[in-house]
């Protein structure tokens, strides 16, 4: 099947590793489709933003914390068919960042070490990243 630009969907991610080596994830509000699944931190790239760009500005509107590009490290992506569009993700990993995590919209997060990453329930897109960053970690 081919798919158009038209049913690409462009969402950033990232893992932000502490310390320990442990990874923060958040659960979905609510109000939001996939409500409850658990997922690294990031959002939509909108037009005319890099990936980066967009994943600094989610972290700070998500988060309260400052990234800068020179601190994300891509690391894989997911390229996932959901039933209205196709999703492309790539993940970046953040060990350093300015502020103190403080979720803006509400949502529970919690520090994990990757391999208990496996038994959360996740998006889709999000599951394929888990191996990857488990390695890398």
């Amino acid at each position: 099947m081919l798919i158009t630009a038209a049913n690409i969907t462009l969402v950033v991610a990232c893992a932000l590793v502490d310390g320990d080596g442990r990874v923060l994830v958040a659960e979905r509000p609510v109000d939001k489709n996939m409500a409850g699944l658990w997922e690294f931190p990031g959002g939509k790239v909108e037009n005319g933003e890099t990936p980066e760009a967009a994943l600094i500005r989610e972290l700070k509107e998500e988060l309260s914390i400052d990234v800068t590009a020179a601190c994300l490290a891509p690391l894989s992506f997911a390229s996932h068919a959901y039933d209205d569009f196709h999703l492309l993700m790539p993940l970046y990993v953040c060990r350093k960042w300015d502020g103190q995590i403080a979720p803006l919209e509400g949502q529970n997060t919690q520090w994990l070490r990757p391999c208990d990453l496996f038994n959360l329930p996740m998006p889709q897109a999000d599951k394929p990243l888990i191996a990857a960053l488990r390695d890398a970690v």
